[in-house]
C-alpha cells in the first residue's frame, strides 16, 4: 500500500489480529480478478467486480447498496483526486474498500451509523432517510442474510421448501426492527438515531458482518461466523409444512434465554398428529421448555415461549422467562410485566377449574388460551395482558383453531430424584394408607387420574 494511504488504513487494519490484516487487504486484488480473463483497466473497483463475487448470495439491489456506500466513503485517495465521497461511476478505491471491511466487521456503531445511511440512500446526502428507504435496506440485507444461509448450507437442518413463506417473514421481520428506531422531530432518521438504532438492535451489526464476510468471501480467516439459526433435530418434514419460516424463526430464537440452546424438535403437529388437546399434552409435558404456535381461522398466528416443561395441575407454573409473542399480522415479543406470576396453566379433567392451556392474565381471561375441547381457544386484553402486556393476539378475542405446533427448545425432561437416586413419586404412591383413608372420607381424588400408571 502506498504511503498516502497508510494512516488510516493502517488504524482500520489494526483491528484485526496480525495474521488476518493480509486477508482483508488481499480482498482488493481478489476482487479485481473475479472478471477472469476480461481486460482490467484502471486501479479501482468496478460494480461487476463486485456483483461477480456476490450475486449468488444478496439480490442485485443489496449488492448496489454496498457498491454505493464503498464509492461514498471519504478517504486519503478520493481527496488527493478531489473527490471527496466520490460517485459510483469512479469506482471504489483500495482504502475505501478496507474501510468499509474494518467498519463492517469491526466497527462500532457510531461507526457503521454513517454506513447504513448510505445503504438507505439512493444518493449520497446530508438529509435523514425515510422509514420507507429504510425497511426497503432491510428488506434487501435480510433476504440476502436467508439467501447466504441456504446457499453456504448453514440452515441447520431446517427446510425452507417445507416451512412459511419466506418473502413474507422478511417483511414481517423488517417492519419490527424498523419499528426500533427513533424518529427526529422532523419525523425522518438521522445518523444520530441510526447510532442509536444498531447500538440497541444488534441484529442489525449481525446481519452486515455476515453479509459482507460472506459475500466477499472474507470467511474463515478473520473469525467465524456465529450460527443465526438453532439445530433442528429429529423432525420428520416429510408431511409437514411449518407455521414458522426463516426470517420468524431468525427473530424468534434469539428471543430464548441463553441457555435454551439445545437443537429444537417437532413434539406435536395437528398436521402430523391430528386435532387432539390429549395428544398435544402427551407431546407438551416432559420435554422441557417449548415454544407453541397457533394459528387462528383469520390468519393469525402467535404464541408462548414456556420456560419450564409443562405439568397437569390446576395451579400456575413457570416463571418470568416465558414470554407471548405474534409472528402474523405484526412480528413481536411481549416479556412479563411483573405485574403478576400468571406464567403458565395446563389442566384436564377437572370440575372446578377451568380445563386447557393458558398463558398469561387469569382465568376465563388468559392473554393466550386453548380449550381442552381443542375447536376453540381466546386471546383476551383489554387494554393488554396483565402478565406480559399483549394486546389481543388473534383476529378475534375468541377464535377458532386452525392449527397448532409445539417445539421443544430446551433440554429433555428429566424427573426429580430422592437421595438414592430413584425419581420421587407422590406422596399417595409412598404411603397407600393414606390413599385409602382419603377415599374412605370421601375426598375424591382429583389427580389421580391424570398420572401415568408406574412401569412396575
Amino acid at each position: 500500500m502506498g504511503n498516502a494511504e497508510s494512516a488510516v488504513v493502517q488504524k482500520r487494519l489494526s483491528r484485526f489480529r496480525p495474521e488476518d490484516r493480509p486477508v482483508i487487504e488481499g480482498v482488493f486484488d481478489r476482487l479485481r480478478g473475479s472478471l477472469g480473463g476480461q481486460k482490467i483497466t484502471g486501479n479501482t473497483l468496478t460494480f461487476e467486480m463486485l456483483q461477480s463475487s456476490m450475486c449468488m448470495l444478496a439480490p442485485d439491489s443489496m449488492v448496489r447498496r454496498s457498491y454505493r456506500c464503498m464509492c461514498s466513503i471519504a478517504c486519503e485517495a478520493t481527496t488527493a483526486a478531489g473527490k471527496v465521497g466520490a460517485s459510483a461511476a469512479s469506482g471504489v478505491h483500495r482504502e475505501q474498500l478496507v474501510i468499509f471491511l474494518a467498519d463492517t466487521l469491526r466497527g462500532t456503531a457510531e461507526e457503521r451509523a454513517p454506513l447504513v445511511m448510505f445503504m438507505c440512500q439512493n444518493e449520497p446526502c446530508d438529509k435523514g432517510v425515510t422509514n420507507e428507504k429504510v425497511t426497503e435496506f432491510l428488506q434487501d440485507l435480510i433476504t440476502a442474510v436467508v439467501q447466504i444461509l441456504a446457499h453456504k448450507k448453514l440452515l441447520q437442518g431446517w427446510k425452507p421448501e417445507k416451512m412459511g413463506d419466506v418473502s413474507q417473514g422478511v417483511k414481517l421481520l423488517a417492519e419490527q426492527m424498523c419499528s426500533e428506531l427513533k424518529t427526529t422531530e422532523q419525523g425522518d432518521y438521522d445518523v444520530a438515531s441510526l447510532e442509536d438504532w444498531i447500538f440497541r438492535v444488534p441484529q442489525i451489526s449481525l446481519y452486515m458482518e455476515m453479509l459482507v464476510a460472506e459475500g466477499l468471501n472474507v470467511w474463515p480467516n478473520v473469525r467465524p461466523v456465529l450460527p443465526l439459526l438453532p439445530p433442528c433435530q429429529e423432525t420428520s418434514w416429510k408431511d409437514l409444512h411449518s407455521l414458522l419460516d426463516i426470517p420468524t424463526l431468525m427473530f424468534l430464537a434469539p428471543q430464548l434465554p441463553d441457555r435454551y440452546s439445545a437443537p429444537w424438535r417437532l413434539v406435536f403437529s395437528t398436521l402430523l398428529h391430528g386435532e387432539s388437546f390429549t395428544r398435544m399434552l402427551a407431546g407438551l409435558t416432559k420435554c422441557g421448555p417449548t415454544l407453541l404456535l397457533i394459528k387462528d381461522t383469520k390468519g393469525h398466528i402467535f404464541g408462548g415461549f414456556a420456560s419450564y416443561s409443562w405439568e397437569v395441575k390446576p395451579q400456575f407454573q413457570g416463571d418470568s422467562r416465558c414470554f407471548l409473542f405474534s409472528v402474523f399480522p405484526r412480528l413481536r415479543v411481549y416479556s412479563a410485566t411483573g405485574y403478576n406470576q400468571h406464567f403458565m396453566y395446563l389442566n384436564q379433567n377437572q370440575q372446578t377449574m377451568p380445563n386447557g392451556l393458558g398463558m398469561g392474565g387469569q382465568h376465563s381471561y388468559f392473554g393466550l388460551w386453548l380449550d381442552s375441547d381443542f375447536g376453540h381457544g381466546h386471546s383476551r386484553a383489554r387494554p393488554k395482558c396483565t402478565t406480559f402486556g399483549s394486546p389481543q393476539l388473534s383476529g378475534d378475542e375468541n377464535f377458532i383453531l386452525d392449527s397448532v405446533e409445539v417445539w421443544a427448545v430446551g433440554k429433555t425432561y428429566e424427573p426429580e430424584e430422592d437421595e438414592e437416586g430413584h425419581a420421587k413419586k407422590s406422596v399417595l404412591d409412598m404411603d397407600p394408607e393414606v390413599q385409602a383413608i382419603m377415599e374412605m372420607t370421601g375426598k375424591k381424588l382429583h389427580s389421580q387420574g391424570l398420572r401415568e400408571p408406574d412401569e412396575d
